[in-house]
């Protein structure tokens, strides 16, 4: 786990915080808006576009309760929370990433509607049939026991409940390329295919509803748009190291096959006894 710490962990993060906002023209004494923050803190594939679409697919109410897992800055938490008006509890193993979301959600008004959570996603600490709608974008990756991550998205599920996602996963080779936007070496990346992806999910008793592979649409979508953001424009880069070199990794796996994006929606099958 250190090496995993190690990688998540960003000195003087709210301080580089404050200041990437500065440089952007943004003032930090005045309410920011989510979209007004979006590239900064979707720190997955494809950014804020990437949660938009796939909040296209789980429609969410004001009255779901809804968690984040590996939610980062925590802005997937505030575009759901802002746009429908639904609490979220956000959940992140590091203690750097859940300092700057609380940050960010006083800076946005919505301290009120999201909750931050310093914990793993193995040991969930929420009670049975807690959540409505689990989020999660880019996290699997770090997670070796991904039958117990699985088992723990449907406990705290309610039955019907949705688990939304986006994903890496393995392709038709090794990973060649390191460093990567979710681990710096070998040791800490934990890709499955489609198909074993499917079957956890299936034996932790979630429901099929889409599984789909979004690798090329995102290629052909970022092509124009690989070079690094100019200086002065918000970006990953203010808090993450190496960014060009990561993402730049993660394109040339995508392109060769070693590496697929997906995306899926699955919901949670009730357990014996009507839970």
């Amino acid at each position: 786990m250190a090496g995993l710490e190690e990688h998540y962990s960003a000195q003087d993060i709210e301080t580089r915080i404050l200041a990437a906002l500065r440089t952007a023209g943004l003032d930090p004494s005045r309410r920011l808006s989510p979209e007004a923050l979006g590239a900064l803190d979707h720190f997955h594939t494809g950014g804020l576009r990437a949660s938009r679409e796939l909040l296209e697919l789980v429609p969410v109410r004001a009255s779901d309760r809804v968690l984040d897992i590996g939610a980062g800055l925590g802005g997937p938490a505030r575009l759901l929370a802002s746009g429908s008006g639904c609490r979220v509890a956000c959940l992140d193993m590091s203690a750097d990433y859940c300092a700057a979301a609380a940050l960010l959600n006083r800076l946005t008004g919505l301290d009120d509607r999201v909750e931050v959570h310093e914990g793993s996603a193995l040991n969930l600490p929420f009670a049975d049939a807690s959540f409505d709608v689990v989020w999660m974008q880019n996290v699997g990756m770090n997670i070796a026991d991904k039958r117990r991550l699985y088992g723990e998205i449907r406990r705290v599920l309610a039955p019907g409940g949705v688990f939304a996602f986006q994903e890496m996963a393995a392709g038709n080779a090794p990973v060649c390329r390191f460093p990567l936007p979710w681990a710096t070496h070998p040791a800490d990346s934990f890709l499955v295919s489609v198909d074993d992806m499917r079957q956890l999910l299936r034996a932790c008793g979630l429901v099929e509803e889409r599984l789909e592979d979004t690798s090329e649409e995102h290629l052909a979508r970022t092509a124009a748009n690989a070079t690094p953001a100019p200086p002065g424009q918000l970006s990953l880069a203010a808090y993450v190291d190496d960014l060009g070199r990561k993402a730049a990794n993660a394109r040339l796996g995508l392109e060769a096959g070693e590496l697929r994006l997906v995306r899926g929606v699955f919901r949670a099958q009730p357990r014996e006894g009507g839970r």
